[in-house]
């Protein structure tokens, strides 16, 4: 049908998604269990909320069912891209995918502990980096006592790992 005998009350937008943590073409999605339950408690979040939508019209309902339609789509696919790795299977004395790093900055006593996960479950403020971010990358291979220097465009910082755990 020509679009000229369309209303245009009856278009609809595509809804915008925001996009999901990025993931660069041809990296593998490993998750953590935790993060892949997590995953799949988003998905059932999801759903939830789109079977409780209240819209006073039915245009509206149409439209908030798209838009959870499509963050559905995009958890699925990341869901089904997903590589889990088992944390107890992981080298205990080396840095790898999983584990929980203490680190010592520079020359200072203080100290900050991060665990290296997968891209959708990183939280800074949840202690939590994505494998993929530059300080995870220069840490991945290093043991207790070993120093690694992430290369800064004003200066370099030093960590040193104090330990290394896989919770």
């Amino acid at each position: 049908m020509s679009r000229g005998f369309v209303k245009e009350d009856d278009q609809e937008e595509t809804p915008l998604v925001p996009p999901r943590a990025d993931l660069p073409e041809g990296v593998t999605n490993y998750v953590t269990e935790n993060g892949m339950a997590e995953l799949l408690a988003e998905k059932k979040a999801l759903i939830g909320e789109k079977s409780a939508i209240d819209a006073s019209t039915e245009q509206e309902k149409r439209i908030a069912s798209n838009f959870i339609n499509a963050k559905i789509r995009l958890l699925e696919d990341r869901i089904a891209s997903s590589k889990i790795v088992a944390l107890d299977e992981q080298p205990k004395n080396e840095i790898r995918f999983g584990a929980t790093v203490t680190l010592q900055i520079g020359k200072s006593t203080k100290t900050l502990t991060y665990q290296i996960v997968g891209v959708d479950e990183a939280d800074i403020a949840k202690s939590k980096i994505s494998f993929i971010s530059p300080i995870a990358k220069v840490l991945i291979g290093k043991k207790t006592g070993e120093k690694a220097i992430l290369k800064l465009a004003k200066k370099d910082s030093i960590f040193e790992v104090m330990e290394i755990n896989y919770l």
